[in-house]
Formats: structure tokens, C-alpha cells, sequence
């Protein structure tokens, strides 16, 4: 049974976990097929500047990673002290970078006067960002779903670029993020 990644991250425990994404359907990330002669090489720069990109974002710091052919791995460390220390205007200002957020936080950023009950609902809003801002399975769905909708573009094919990750029995051995 697979187990969702926030049952498995606890930043009580330790803050550096590993994760990795393969690809399915005998895609290629990087490197040449063999039978075709196709070199898909510059999806590695592709997923390298995005990882690059996205923790400069994110409450996340990339440690380590590697990009094989048909997957890649990523060491990576929440930064709750950093994410803490965000002030409004910078959560709003990171989330920005990534979505264009709400109605109201695109009123604020404008410098329009917002009332009491709008300030309430932004200042809750953007303690959800926070959290979603060091969140590794926010991180690694942005980064893969940018990364299969780049390579099914270029391949010419829809569905699934990234294989599901099934955890067997023993949540120990879970290898898409320990």
C-alpha cells in the first residue's frame, strides 16, 4: 500500500530526505536511445535549471541530486527556519514566483486597501503557502509536472511521463522519498 509522502516526512526526525522520480513507458530523461538514435541530453539541462530554479523558491535546499537516463535523485533539506522567518510580503512575494496566487493577494501586492475580513483571509492564506512553500511533495510535483508536460511536447504524446511509485509492505524500502 502506498503511503502519502507527509506520513513519511517529520521534520521531528530529521529534515534531509532522498527522493527520486523514474519515467515510464520507456521514455528517456536524458542520454540517447539506443534503438532510435534520439538524444534526449537536453532535458537533463532542462531538469537541472528547474531544480536550480525552484529552490531558489521553495523553503527547500537541494544538497545533492543525480540525473541518469531514465530517472533522477534528489537529496534535499526543508528549511522550516528560513520559511519561518518569511515575512507576509516575502511568502507572498515566492508564491507569486511560482502561481499567481488569489484575487486578494494580487489586490494587496498592487497596494490596494484591503479591509479587515480580506487581511484575515490573506494573512491564512499565506501561512498555507508557508507550509506549502516547504513542502517536499509541492516541490516534487511542481518540478515533475513542469519537467512531463516539457517532454511529452517535445515526444508529441499525452498521459503519464513520471511511474507511480509503489511502496511495498515494509514502508522502509519506499523509495520514492526516505
Amino acid at each position: 500500500m502506498t503511503k502519502p509522502r507527509d506520513t513519511l516526512i517529520s521534520l521531528d526526525a530529521t529534515p534531509y530526505y532522498h527522493c527520486m522520480s523514474r519515467c515510464v513507458r520507456r521514455s528517456f530523461l536524458c542520454g540517447t536511445d539506443a534503438l532510435t538514435g534520439q538524444s534526449y541530453e537536453h532535458r537533463r539541462q532542462w531538469l537541472e535549471d528547474l531544480i536550480l530554479e525552484q529552490a531558489a523558491i521553495f523553503a527547500i535546499d537541494v544538497c545533492a541530486y543525480a540525473v541518469m537516463s531514465n530517472h533522477y535523485h534528489l537529496v534535499l533539506h526543508i528549511n522550516q527556519t528560513e520559511a519561518q522567518s518569511w515575512s507576509l510580503d516575502q511568502v507572498i512575494h515566492q508564491w507569486h514566483q511560482l502561481y499567481k496566487g488569489n484575487l486578494i493577494s494580487q489586490r494587496y501586492v498592487q497596494g490596494i486597501q484591503l479591509g479587515q475580513l480580506e487581511l484575515v483571509c490573506l494573512k491564512d492564506t499565506v501561512e498555507k503557502w508557508r507550509e506549502q512553500l516547504m513542502s517536499i511533495s509541492w516541490f516534487m510535483r511542481r518540478l515533475n509536472e513542469r519537467i512531463a508536460r516539457q517532454a511529452n511536447a517535445e515526444d508529441h504524446c499525452t498521459g503519464h511521463f513520471w511511474a507511480p511509485v509503489f511502496a511495498p509492505a515494509n514502508p522502509a524500502y519506499h523509495t520514492s522519498c526516505i
